[in-house]
């Protein structure tokens, strides 16, 4: 059996539905979407410098296998992939941790804080997008009334122990289905 897992000070074992040697992957407590799912290295470590070269390599080999079965089992188009390495960049718990999210069109009525100030820096990119059912680059914009808010963190509620280790349960047949083609 496995030695407990810890996501820094707090024990994730029984949510976790994917382990290699060197990494992990679990049920996140507050998704912002059905999903979203977490990947650390099992050493915890506040930083991506701090990682070994492998630790980083399986870190990085293992996000990519989880994207992709969340992506299947969840219907997704695609994913948004994120780190917040440091305390200036938002991170809150000291230990390297990737979000998977998977993404389908129309979820949300504006992508996350992040993506804005990117197209603010960026050229103020959002001006060029089009309004409504227009297209924009051959990319049809849903209509607002399709796409959600993005919830705030004080409006998601953290699920159960029992949600989240039915979940990884769920999750953790489809790891198995995979290995099994490899």
């Amino acid at each position: 059996m496995p030695k407990q897992l810890y996501f820094s000070k707090f024990p994730v074992g029984s949510q976790v539905f994917y382990r290699t040697k060197l990494s992990a992957a679990f049920v996140n407590l507050k998704p912002i979407l059905p999903g979203h799912v977490l990947v650390i290295p099992q050493r915890a470590v506040p930083r991506l410098k701090d990682l070994t070269p492998s630790e980083l390599t399986d870190l990085f080999t293992s996000v990519r296998k989880v994207q992709q079965v969340i992506e299947k089992v969840f219907s997704a188009s695609a994913s948004n992939i994120g780190i917040q390495d440091g305390v200036d960049a938002g991170q809150t718990v000291p230990h390297v941790h990737v979000h998977i999210i998977p993404r389908k069109k129309a979820d949300f009525s504006e992508n996350d804080l992040v993506y804005s100030e990117l197209e603010k820096n960026e050229g103020n990119l959002a001006s060029l997008y089009l309004t409504g059912n227009e297209r924009y680059a051959g990319d049809e914009r849903p209509p607002t009334s399709m796409r959600q808010a993005i919830p705030k963190d004080e409006d998601r509620k953290p699920r159960t122990l029992e949600e989240m280790e039915k979940e990884a349960q769920w999750l953790k047949g489809y790891f198995s289905e995979e290995q099994e083609k490899e």
